[in-house]
């Protein structure tokens, strides 16, 4: 307060963060030094879930008081949507545990949009959620259980460190009809992992992390192929997705069409569509002309998809996004039917139980 005050600012309201509620000999403490009001001042301590602040925010008082010292119009204020979403995060039926497989664990805030939306749809399923970080560098050297979760998350990314990682989790979730939900850089892995064992192609890759790939499943755009300079050409923005009818993306949108959100340059090669299609997978979501494959499914699989847009963008807390919404609920129904300690990391995978054939 006196730093604001030693450049001409004199505060109107304001904000005490704490571990724990203040007491009224403290606000009034703070009122007094900082010349406000003693309702001006605005305890928010810990909470459950940064879901709750706006509730804290609400019930101190800071919205009648904005109101009128900004000499707004009076209302009431309804929010009871609000109310609800909280009381949902205090009372769950059931845990899920959804292993995010990434290389920037070590700063979770990089997931931070992956993260939320699992929220948003755990909380719409009435599940708690417990986010397992796990290395993709630690998988690749099968060092992580993977069998001890109800769901896999792998997320978007660059370059070619922890992509082998990457790989062997959408093969474990394959095997072991693991709930997948690969975004990104995670569907173009699903891919890369689907397509060495079922087009019998050891060496297929992504020509951003192998350029000499006899088998490039994943490469960059045609027209991209002459650019030098990578600034400003990544596919970036929304972008329409027509949805193949009876898929369960389909199923899980409930529309034939949608726009969703993009960030990257490479894509799921043409050259490979029809020999991945004859071994069972559907490429689910196109551009309107057909030419770029936005979502891959298994639909002998409980769920396992793959988008090359980025779903994460537009979840909201009140409205789930629905792929997150569907991979949860297929997530709860593994919970609720496994004991995952049955399933060691080590076990082999029962060749008839893969969601794959080969061609």
């Amino acid at each position: 307060v006196n730093e604001l005050r030693s450049i001409g600012i004199q505060p109107d309201i304001i904000v005490a963060r704490s571990s724990t509620a203040i007491d009224d000999s403290i606000r009034e403490k703070i009122a007094l030094f900082g010349d406000v009001e003693k309702r001006a001042v605005i305890n928010v301590p810990d909470a459950r879930s940064i879901y709750h602040v706006p509730l804290m925010l609400k019930e101190a008082g800071l919205d009648t008081f904005l109101v009128e010292h900004l000499h707004l119009p009076e209302g009431t204020t309804d929010i009871a949507n609000w109310v609800h979403l909280c009381e949902r995060i205090d009372h769950h039926d059931t845990a899920v545990r959804i292993g995010i497989v990434g290389k920037y664990i070590a700063l979770p805030d990089a997931y931070v949009s992956v993260t939320e939306s699992l929220r948003h749809a755990s909380l719409a399923a009435g599940v708690d959620l417990d986010i397992v970080w796990v290395s993709a560098e630690e998988v690749e050297k099968g060092a992580f259980d993977l069998s001890t979760l109800d769901g896999i998350v792998v997320p978007g990314g660059f370059d070619g460190r922890g992509v082998e990682g990457k790989v062997a989790a959408s093969q474990y979730a394959r095997h072991h009809l693991l709930p997948f939900l690969g975004l990104c850089l995670g569907m173009q892995c699903a891919v890369i992992d689907i397509a060495r064992e079922a087009l019998e192609a050891p060496d297929a890759n992504s020509t951003e992390f192998d350029p000499a790939t006899r088998h490039p499943v994943i490469d960059l755009l045609p027209e991209q192929k002459a650019i030098s300079d990578k600034g400003g050409t990544m596919r970036l923005g929304a972008y329409p997705c027509h949805l193949v009818q009876g898929s369960r993306a389909a199923a899980a949108y409930g529309t034939d069409v949608v726009y969703e959100r993009h960030r990257h340059r490479y894509e799921f090669n043409n050259d490979y569509r029809k020999a991945l299609e004859e071994t069972g997978v559907v490429m689910s979501g196109l551009s309107p002309n057909g030419n770029l494959v936005e979502i891959i499914e298994l639909p002998s699989h409980p769920f396992f998809l793959g988008t090359q847009f980025h779903p994460e963008f537009l979840s909201r807390p009140h409205r789930p996004h629905p792929l997150f919404a569907a991979f949860i609920d297929s997530a709860r129904q593994h919970a609720h039917e496994h004991t995952p300690s049955k399933t060691p990391a080590s076990t082999q995978a029962n060749p008839s139980r893969t969601a794959t054939r080969k061609a």
